[in-house]
């Protein structure tokens, strides 16, 4: 039988419904979260935003909830960077990703991380400061290196996340807290082969090279616990993995416009979504990703909060229809902002 061929469009729509992005669901935050692999959240409020964008009636209490009760976690995963997760999720895709730290781990960096690990956990079974972790480094002879390569290697390597109360939205930015949580040794490999399922169940169908790209994880890690996926091509004539029965909506399914916060998950390379003509714009130095808006199912322009009220900048002119299915989405995210 020949592989079935998916369109761009066809991509489009399928990351968009396993991104709850199609229409807004009733759900709980701990499974949302699982459902969409974790939202990545550099900043604490973008996961709030994230599943606002996502849930029917969603409020900020139920997150912070979520968090308080050790249920949803906040920490370095996937690329080393930081994402909102359920606790389970947590210790399955850390132990999925142990072993295969980012390239910015140095091997020395590695090797510290891991002869600190068990201490550091002891250490951290209570909520630190960076300051307060950084010293009891030193005082054990390993210096900071001026930047943030031991810093994230440690918290990698130790399953450190941000404390509960650091990880809400209104929590202090400057000086978070930090805590080791515990967690159950999985097998990797059995944890591997989740991870990867997780992802396309989030994003796909994909390349395995998107695979890698989101996890962090090199392919020759992965690229023997296939078996069970369905493999498609994509128009240009790429492999695609996928879940036997993940949805694939039809090109014209209606994609609704949508607002989405800083570092949104569907804008990590994801060339189906954000036009690579406006990639520039969106994408700033730092890789800092700015809060954008999508109009049938593609990223149109950006927003920000500008004394209380939600200002969009499309990148070019928008037919009257988009006009309007705009300023009323707007109107519904500064009346939750409150």
């Amino acid at each position: 039988m020949a592989e079935r061929v998916l369109t761009q469009r066809e991509l489009n729509r399928a990351t968009l419904a396993r991104q709850l992005l199609l229409k807004r669901v009733r759900l709980g935050v701990v499974p949302a979260l699982e459902r969409v692999a974790g939202l990545q959240s550099q900043l604490a409020a973008t996961a709030y935003v994230g599943l606002w964008t996502r849930l029917e009636g969603f409020r900020p209490q139920a997150l912070d909830r979520a968090l308080l009760g050790g249920r949803a976690v906040r920490g370095l995963l996937m690329r080393g960077t930081v994402h909102t997760v359920s606790a389970g999720d947590f210790a399955l895709f850390g132990e999925a990703l142990a072993g295969d730290p980012p390239g910015w781990v140095t091997p020395e960096l590695e090797a510290i991380a891991e002869q600190v690990a068990e201490p550091l956990r002891d250490f951290c079974s209570e909520p630190r400061t960076r300051s307060e972790v950084l010293a009891w480094l030193e005082d054990r002879g390993v210096s900071n290196d001026g930047g943030n390569g031991i810093w994230y290697a440690i918290r990698l390597r130790s399953r450190i996340a941000h404390s509960a109360e650091s990880s809400r939205w209104r929590a202090p930015i400057h000086n978070p807290t930090f805590v080791a949580l515990e967690h159950d040794e999985e097998d990797g490999e059995a944890a591997r082969a989740e991870l990867v399922r997780r992802y396309l169940a989030a994003f796909g169908p994909a390349t395995r090279a998107e695979i890698s790209g989101w996890s962090g994880l090199k392919v020759g890690r992965f690229a023997h616990l296939l078996d069970g996926l369905v493999r498609l091509r994509d128009d240009r004539g790429r492999e695609l993995l996928d879940l036997p029965r993940a949805p694939r909506p039809a090109a014209d399914t209606p994609a609704p416009v949508r607002l989405l916060p800083k570092f949104d998950n569907v804008l990590i390379d994801r060339q189906r979504v954000l036009p690579e003509a406006y990639r520039k714009l969106v994408v700033r130095k730092n890789a800092d990703v700015l809060p954008t808006f999508t109009v049938d199912g593609y990223v149109a322009g950006v927003w920000r909060v500008e004394k209380r009220r939600v200002v969009t900048e499309p990148f070019e002119p928008l037919t009257r229809a988009a006009r309007a299915e705009l300023a009323d989405e707007a109107a519904l995210l500064e009346r939750w902002l409150g």
